[in-house]
């Protein structure tokens, strides 16, 4: 159940971030940062460096209770990247954000893992509180990390798959004076 409404909280927060007004002066220095990210991204093993990317984001979101807050920011952040490229990518602007992550695999399930992490942060909070011994639960955490790991790193291939085999339109970013 708590799956499902850390679905809804990734999705909701992913969509405030993707509302957010960006300036063009905002969105430039965005893209910089961006371009960077991706800079260091493209070696020879694309879907390998996409996976260890996400496993970073993903991780942290085990831990209790900061798992949570840290797959809001995540989201929210993830949004407003889809704001700063609608900004300066007039054809970005006209696709609804959400079906960016619905409508391909590798986004599908990129959130199902994020959202794993974040329901396992929440229940692992509760436990602390109940005083309940974590310990107990060291397999259902291991299980659940693993699916983590393993869907991430086949939603990286695909979608170094789907970066390298699907042309993209070289759309001319402006630039910020």
């Amino acid at each position: 159940m708590f799956f499902f409404v850390f679905l809804a909280v990734f999705s909701a927060a992913f969509s405030i971030g993707a509302k957010t007004e960006v300036s063009n002066e905002e969105a430039g220095i965005f893209l910089d940062e961006f371009n960077k990210i991706l800079d260091t991204l493209k070696g020879e093993n694309l879907g390998i460096e996409i996976f260890l990317h996400n496993i970073e984001i993903a991780l942290p979101m085990f831990i209790p209770g900061f798992g949570v807050g840290w797959g809001v920011f995540s989201a929210f952040s993830t949004g407003f990247a889809i704001a700063a490229l609608a900004t300066t990518t007039p054809l970005l602007a006209s696709i609804p954000p959400i079906t960016i992550i619905f409508a391909t695999p590798f986004g599908l399930m990129e959130i199902a893992a994020y959202s794993i992490g974040m329901s396992r942060s929440f229940l692992l909070i509760v436990n602390i509180f109940k005083k309940t011994p974590i310990i107990q639960q060291w397999k259902q955490i291991v299980l659940e990390i693993g699916i983590v790991i393993g869907l991430l790193l086949l939603g990286g291939i695909i979608e170094a798959y789907m970066i390298e085999t699907f042309p993209s339109p070289d759309i001319p970013l402006p630039k910020v004076n």
